[in-house]
């Protein structure tokens, strides 16, 4: 059955227990599932969180997108970097695991921002795929699919594209590892969305879904018509989740390094993308 939901960063910068009214705002728009970003500067009660998105029918998916450190990574040449980014992810499983929370999902192969441009070694997939595999591992154990997303050159030297993203599963080698695919990261990334999709076919887990500017999907240049069809191809029947940053709470846009006012209003984008992803998928 697919599931459509929205990210927490439509609503706010940073989410804590004042904002679980969320929760009941998007399911009364008929949305499925929610979003939540975690980092070493979010604090928020789990049991609560968890209870109230089960009130609201809703299933909690949770990614790193709040403060991560940047010496927490999986594929550093470093090795104590990498016992510290296991550490890290470990914990935000972990955390996944109290909020009842079905996937834990990202870069998780390395750091967003951090970009070698020399390129990844295979090295750096050897020991991405370690960790990887490790923390596929204490996923599995709490009942939490593992589900990583391929980022922009901009943002990642690592994996920018959904032929990277599969070669990272096939080299990790375990079975509770996935592939998330964001439409606007792929647009710098490829040519061929269709392509794309049916590549990774069998391991898609879920799509972020906004425009080349971030903006609500069906406002821009993204080719929607193509990712539909290819999503029906392979009977997709999982999460797409609209993603975006409020531009209207002070500068959370901006330190994103996005200029332009495409989401002022995380109500309205979600009501505008929820009818847009449903009316391409049932044409």
């Amino acid at each position: 059955m697919l599931k459509i939901g929205a990210h927490c960063y439509l609503f706010t910068d940073r989410f804590t227990d004042a904002d679980l009214h969320f929760f009941d705002e998007v399911s009364e728009l008929g949305m499925d599932c929610f979003e939540l970003s975690s980092g070493d500067d979010v604090h928020f009660n789990a049991a609560n969180t968890a209870a109230h998105a089960q009130k609201c029918g809703l299933d909690l998916i949770l990614g790193p997108g709040g403060l991560w450190p940047m010496d927490c990574d999986l594929s550093s040449e470093d090795p104590e970097e990498r016992e510290k980014g296991l550490a890290w992810h470990i914990r935000q499983v972990e955390l996944a695991a109290e909020l009842n929370a079905i996937a834990y999902t990202g870069a998780l192969y390395g750091h967003p921002g951090q970009i070698n441009l020399s390129g990844p070694t295979d090295e750096n997939y050897r020991w991405a795929a370690e960790g990887l595999n490790k923390l596929a591992e204490r996923g599995h154990t709490l009942g939490c699919k593992l589900v990583i997303e391929p980022m922009s050159h901009f943002r990642s030297h690592m994996v920018n594209k959904p032929e990277q993203a599969l070669d990272l599963l096939n080299q990790s080698d375990h079975d509770n590892l996935y592939i998330l695919l964001d439409t606007y990261h792929l647009v710098t990334e490829i040519t061929d969305y269709r392509k794309a999709i049916l590549f990774v076919k069998e391991k898609l887990w879920g799509l972020h879904a906004c425009e080349n500017n971030r903006g609500c999907p069906g406002t821009g240049i993204i080719p929607w018509d193509d990712i539909w069809a290819a999503l029906k191809a392979i009977n997709f029947e999982s999460y797409i989740l609209l993603e975006t940053y409020n531009s209207s709470i002070d500068d959370f846009a901006k330190m994103r390094r996005m200029f332009h006012d495409v989401c002022p209003s995380g109500m309205d984008f979600s009501r505008q993308g929820l009818a847009f992803i449903k009316a391409g998928m049932s044409s």
